[in-house]
């Protein structure tokens, strides 16, 4: 059952990536318009998904204002990285302790906004790796409801393979590029 849900949502991303590439005219019109309905990964169906110009997932709306207004604690920008397994989107233990701060932060500071960003390693092909990376920002945006920040105080976006943070291929630099970052 899990497996046939996992397809056929791997695929209705696939299919709207690719409806997404072959549009053309102003990004920040397609952005608009491909802005759709969502209720997936329990992110609520008020929460707007789409794709952007360069093929990044985007739950919520990363050109809010609110979010350039706002830099959040250095502290917590200094350890806002959460690294994953490969193929894996399950949070490691290890890394409670840095979202359970990020989300005592957005708890007593109901105005603030994140956006998670998924990343991946280059292996697997790019619609895999879009997929993989929404998963984990979304594995790391469940946990953060969880531990009860408000969903509207939560956006996230898929990178894939797109922005390595090590552009070598060891392991070593796969590694470092199985992340979800949580930016401010």
């Amino acid at each position: 059952m899990f497996k046939q849900t996992f397809y056929i949502l791997l695929c209705a991303v696939m299919a709207f990536n690719l409806s997404a590439c072959s549009t053309s005219g102003d990004s920040a019109s397609q952005n608009s318009a491909s802005l759709v309905q969502d209720g997936s990964q329990g992110l609520g169906s008020d929460v707007p998904m789409g794709v952007d110009s360069d093929g990044a997932v985007t739950v919520g709306d990363p050109n809010a204002q609110y979010q350039t207004q706002f830099g959040g604690p250095a502290a917590l920008r200094e350890n806002n990285t959460i690294y994953f397994n490969y193929d894996s989107d399950q949070i490691q233990d290890q890394y409670i302790g840095v979202m359970q701060a990020h989300a005592q932060y957005l708890r007593d500071n109901p105005d603030s906004r994140i956006i998670i960003e998924g990343h991946t390693d280059e292996r697997g092909t790019p619609e895999y790796n879009i997929a993989l990376g929404e998963r984990r920002a979304r594995s790391v945006a469940r946990y953060m409801q969880n531990l009860g920040v408000d969903i509207n105080q939560l956006s996230i976006v898929s990178y894939g393979e797109e922005k390595p943070l090590d552009p070598g291929h060891s392991e070593a630099a796969w590694a470092k590029n199985r992340r979800a970052v949580i930016n401010y």
